[in-house]
């Protein structure tokens, strides 16, 4: 691990993102009641043996970070990279794959360029790329917006999509350089940010987030205030304001943040992975839970490998076009029919006691 501050807040983004994937898989699509019958326990991996594995949300992180290594800064190189490892993604069998996804990983098969590929969805899937591009290009909004649109756009079209990445990539990006930020500050800030199709229904999810957090509730309260009892969807205007709450309650307190949402049910994974992403570039790779990155078991994208990805971003973009670190990719085939397997038996395990609605 590299000690610049930008490694550390590049490889506290990845590998943030991978740990609040893995911490929540287990629970996906659990309410909040079942969830606590099952013997939830906050900051234990429950996948298998006390070890966590990650999904897709970590690996289209790591693919966005690759993407952005071949592109030299150009958008057009990178949505073209991205969308080529998205097919050949697909083609490894990835358990849970969103509808959305899928549907848009198939048309890039069927030879449909990335600018028509998406479908009409308001997903929160164009979300768990977004923390990635947010903390690599916040320092030029112009190409942040670009990458944004172009990576939304290649699996989800609805503008509501854009803009809810748009608004997870600014707060990556603004957690990076602050670490702590104040709800008021966060809202006066990213307004000005917020423009075009779909930019006054965001923000004025943003704004109910302001107004729970001024009446000091918790992320649980705010849920339950919107109507999210049986578990937060993978809308996007579900999940962002549940996000962007959790972020703006805990913003250095890793573990926290990620218990606060996963608590909640419902998409677990995404949502602690889209909240691992911001909080861990406020507390960079060194503020991560140890513990939890041990008993991390993801293979062939080890957290070593996850690390060296992230410092050869750090180090070469956008200078320089460069090849991720070395990756056994028929390894993946393997893992993802193992990970199937395990994913398998969590499902049969829930037709079991306890139940709970």
């Amino acid at each position: 691990m590299e000690n610049s501050s930008k490694h550390n807040r590049l490889a506290g983004v990845l590998l943030g993102l991978a740990l609040g994937d893995a911490m929540g898989l287990p629970w996906e699509g659990l309410s909040p009641r079942r969830l606590q019958k099952m013997a939830y326990q906050p900051g234990r991996f429950s996948l298998f043996v006390g070890r966590g594995m990650c999904s897709d949300d970590t690996e289209h992180a790591c693919m966005t970070a690759e993407a952005l290594l071949r592109s030299q800064g150009e958008s057009e190189r990178f949505i073209k990279s991205l969308a080529w490892r998205l097919r050949f993604w697909l083609l490894m069998l990835p358990a849970g794959v969103g509808m959305a996804t899928a549907r848009a990983c198939l048309k890039l098969w069927l030879g449909f360029p990335p600018k028509y590929s998406g479908v009409y969805s308001a997903g929160n899937g164009p979300a768990m790329r977004a923390p990635l591009l947010g903390i690599m290009l916040g320092d030029d909004p112009p190409a942040l917006q670009q990458h944004i649109t172009l990576s939304t756009r290649l699996t989800h079209t609805d503008p509501l999509a854009v803009q809810g990445a748009l608004v997870v990539a600014w707060a990556t990006w603004l957690a990076g350089q602050q670490g702590d930020v104040t709800p008021d500050f966060f809202m006066d800030w990213i307004q000005p940010r917020l423009t075009g199709d779909g930019s006054q229904e965001v923000l004025s999810w943003l704004h109910l987030v302001k107004e729970s957090l001024a009446r000091q509730e918790d992320t649980a309260t705010f849920a339950i205030r919107m109507g999210l009892t049986k578990g937060v969807s993978g809308y996007m205007g579900h999940t962002l304001p549940v996000v962007i709450h959790a972020w703006l309650s805990h913003p250095t307190d890793f573990p926290q943040a990620i218990h606060s949402v996963i608590s909640l049910g419902g998409d677990t994974d995404t949502v602690a992975a889209i909240v691992g992403g911001i909080v861990g570039a406020g507390v960079g790779y060194s503020g991560l839970p140890q513990e939890w990155l041990t008993h991390l078991w993801e293979w062939p994208r080890t957290p070593p490998w996850m690390v060296q990805l992230a410092n050869t971003l750090a180090t070469n973009y956008p200078n320089k076009t460069t090849s991720p670190p070395a990756l056994f990719y028929p390894a993946l085939l393997l893992r993802n029919l193992f990970f199937l397997c395990i994913v398998l038996l969590h499902g049969f395990r829930r037709l079991a006691p306890p139940y709970g609605s």
